[in-house]
């Protein structure tokens, strides 16, 4: 009894530090826009950002588990050392200073700040909050303190505290129902793949692959020694991780279908979350809301910028890992100023090209034992894919971009001759078609060996 009690609480420590390094509070607002979007379509479209948004990190840990990788450059090496160290810019690039990390000042921003200043001080309200939030968190990052181990042990604690008595009020007193509001165009026949391109916001499909060897690592501390033993470990645990974060991306896209019979559909999910914590709470729910997001983005933030300027420092030592620390809190103060909405709009292109391309490194990382690692299927099935993820890059442009003749033309081909182009999945059967191409050709030639 005492070996099961002491196994249950391995695995429920090995869940909450999945739990911990996948869910931020920028991670809020994503299901609550989902759900106004997607209104009496949200059990389809949940299940698409379900799969996307939680599952597939969890396959990524057990696919670093299984090679034996020490993070996502050693995962993608199959591929070649050049595409290895292309990739790995792109996704830290990603997760830096082009999305993820100037978005956890932006969030706060746009939750707790933003709804309560005219259009005339947005600008600089935007300026001002983001300059004193990197300038903290560059503070005590170069320090590398405890600071964000006390906040993660109270302040997140704190947090979900917080959601968990709004998702209760919103169950007592829920302000309409699931079932009659209107879905959005998208969300009307193609509820679940819009779910799941949603999912990629959050990008922790490709933050699982940069930081997963942090997990993996912790498993094989907890005592888990055997790659078996390993792998077991961080799929029980991670189920655990798992269930509390679909928990409350259940409740989030819930809150956010049920807003709309109190709020119209807002531009991003911070502004309605914003209205939800005053609609339940009032002034203090907002304050309180502003006030622990911001810590907790704090912490995000500090974690990215940390792993950025090490991993940097370790590909190019000729550059100080101070000197990567200032520039990435500089690009993201800068990136930042965007706003909230520019940086998803723009950030968007980038995953669509790398999400089907990390998606396949997963796959081929979980399955590779069948094909003892082989460099061949990488390459070509990577490579295949590669073709459709442009396109579908360009497809999600920004207008300025997607207007033009160029995009036009190659919009119209791909729509024309790719299989599922609008619904972002074109890459799937170019993949199918890529490993059954790779295997056919490797698998005469592996048995000629032997």
């Amino acid at each position: 009894m005492n070996s099961i009690k002491t196994a249950g609480k391995t695995y429920l420590v090995i869940g909450s530090l999945i739990f911990g390094m996948l869910f931020g509070a920028g991670n809020l607002i994503f299901p609550v826009h989902l759900g106004q979007l997607a209104g009496s379509q949200w059990h389809l479209a949940t299940i698409g950002f379900l799969l996307s948004g939680v599952f597939l990190p969890l396959f990524a840990l057990l696919a670093i588990s299984i090679t034996h990788a020490n993070g996502l450059y050693e995962l993608a090496l199959p591929n070649g050392k050049k595409f290895a160290l292309i990739f790995l810019i792109l996704v830290q690039i990603v997760i830096g200073p082009l999305c993820a990390t100037p978005r956890t000042a932006t969030v706060p921003y746009t939750i707790g700040i933003a709804p309560y200043l005219n259009h005339a001080m947005q600008g600089w309200g935007l300026l001002a909050y983001t300059g004193a939030f990197f300038l903290i968190v560059y503070f005590f990052a170069v320090r590398e303190g405890k600071i964000t181990e006390i906040i993660g042990k109270i302040l997140n604690p704190i947090f979900l505290i917080m959601l968990f008595v709004i998702f209760l009020l919103a169950f007592i007193h829920p302000m309409g129902s699931t079932v009659t509001p209107r879905p959005t165009n998208g969300y009307v026949t193609h509820a679940f793949s819009n779910g799941f391109i949603q999912g990629y916001n959050t990008i922790d499909a490709l933050a699982a692959l940069v930081f997963g060897v942090t997990i993996i690592t912790a498993v094989r501390q907890l005592g888990f020694k055997s790659q078996q033993s390993v792998s077991l470990a961080t799929i029980k645990g991670g189920l655990i991780g798992i269930l509390g974060i679909g928990v409350l991306y259940i409740g989030l896209i819930y809150l956010g279908t049920t807003s709309r019979h109190q709020f119209a559909i807002a531009a991003n999910g911070g502004t309605t979350l914003n209205q939800i914590a005053h609609y339940y709470l009032g002034d203090f729910g907002n304050i309180l809301l502003l006030t622990l997001a911001t810590i907790t983005c704090m912490t995000t933030a500090m974690g990215l910028v940390v792993a950025f300027a090490q991993d940097f420092h370790y590909r190019f030592p000729k550059i100080s890992y101070k000197a990567f620390l200032r520039g990435n809190c500089l690009l993201s103060f800068l990136v930042a100023n965007m706003g909230l909405d520019q940086i998803v709009a723009w950030s968007k292109p980038v995953l669509m090209f790398l999400y089907p391309l990390a998606i396949v490194l997963i796959l081929l990382g979980i399955f590779s034992p069948l094909f003892k690692g082989a460099s061949l299927i990488y390459r070509i099935t990577t490579g295949i894919t590669m073709i459709p993820a442009l396109f579908d890059m360009v497809n999600a442009f920004p207008p300025v971009l997607r207007n033009t003749t160029i995009s036009t033309s190659l919009i119209q081909f791909a729509d024309k001759y790719f299989p599922l182009y609008q619904l972002g999945f074109s890459w799937v059967v170019f993949t199918i078609a890529g490993l059954i191409i790779s295997v056919c050709i490797w698998y005469p030639l592996h048995r000629s060996c032997v």
